[in-house]
């Protein structure tokens, strides 16, 4: 099995991310991930719903809990100062008369309030908020690890699960990260670091609108991207003329197809249903990669 030693690169991040839900990330990272002749790492990180497994079908072989740091108040010592509460940005800790209150959902676990307390009244407690579950050689994706996160119900804080998930990624191997929609902090914290953004859309009013959030976004990141549409012919060509006009690289147009739709309700994915995109795939990773390699060693 080649490795992205073997072809000149070391651990290319590939994030693949959109403006908003339904556009097909999941469906076209585990396409790229299936036609990656190279070892490949899949991260699931669109925690909130996590589905790459029902295509990849991988037998688990890790379970583990992510959790976080919350405050825990000894009422015995606390005096109600009130200190914590005014160090706190998210408003996850008040002091209100003779109460001070800690509202665990709101903490980003900064850690501040206890840093301040005069009386040594507040200590860090864990939270479990998800969990992460691992695969290698996925069956007959023997090329793939798999590694998807999951935020539990209830829970609002998906990027430490996202973060905690991207803490596997290997230095030796291709990582495709699969990103939740939109462009908020679950986006922003699954897309940073990578090397390069595919951002999938398709040739429609909506996706047009919020194509345009994710390229805001992905610039004010000073993040290099490119663009896939999915469903093309299935809209107009809106996209692709906001692509020439903004010099944004159109990477891919995967046609409308009804045997993809087949395929995706019986659990199957673009290259069960379309296996002649598999070389096309595997020239955007390669042009990717060398575009990516070049722009690392033109810095150097």
């Amino acid at each position: 099995m080649l490795t992205l030693k073997d072809i000149g690169f070391n651990n290319m991040k590939l994030a693949i991310a959109s403006g908003k839900g339904g556009t097909g990330k999941t469906t076209l990272s585990v396409a790229l991930a299936q036609a990656s002749t190279a070892a490949v790492q899949l991260l699931d990180c669109d925690v909130e719903e996590p589905n790459g497994h029902i295509f990849i079908k991988p037998e688990f072989t890790s379970h583990e809990q992510v959790g976080i740091a919350i405050p825990e108040l000894d009422e015995a010592l606390c005096t109600n100062c009130g200190k914590c509460g005014e160090i706190c940005q998210f408003s996850a800790i008040v002091t209100i008369a003779d109460k001070t209150m800690i509202f665990g959902d709101m903490c980003h676990s900064c850690g501040g309030c206890i840093l301040v307390c005069p009386q040594k009244a507040l200590h860090e407690q864990e939270k479990v908020i998800g969990s992460i579950d691992s695969a290698c050689a996925c069956g007959r994706n023997s090329n793939i690890e798999f590694i998807k996160g999951t935020l539990d119900i209830g829970q609002a804080m998906a990027p430490p699960v996202i973060r905690a998930v991207k803490k596997k990624i290997r230095p030796d191997m291709l990582t495709i990260i699969d990103c939740p929609p939109g462009t908020s902090c679950p986006m922003i914290t699954a897309v940073t670091g990578s090397d390069f953004v595919i951002l999938v859309t398709e040739p429609t009013p909506f996706g047009l609108h919020d194509l345009i959030l994710a390229v805001e976004t992905m610039r004010s990141m000073a993040l290099p991207f490119g663009v896939v549409v999915n469903r093309a012919g299935s809209g107009d060509n809106r996209v692709s003329d906001y692509c020439s006009a903004e010099n944004i690289p159109l990477l891919l147009q995967i046609a409308d197809d009804r045997r993809v739709a087949n395929a995706y309700s019986r659990g199957e994915g673009l290259l069960e249903a379309m296996p002649e995109l598999a070389q096309q795939l595997r020239a955007l990773i390669d042009k990717i990669t060398s575009d990516v390699d070049t722009s690392t060693k033109g810095e150097q």
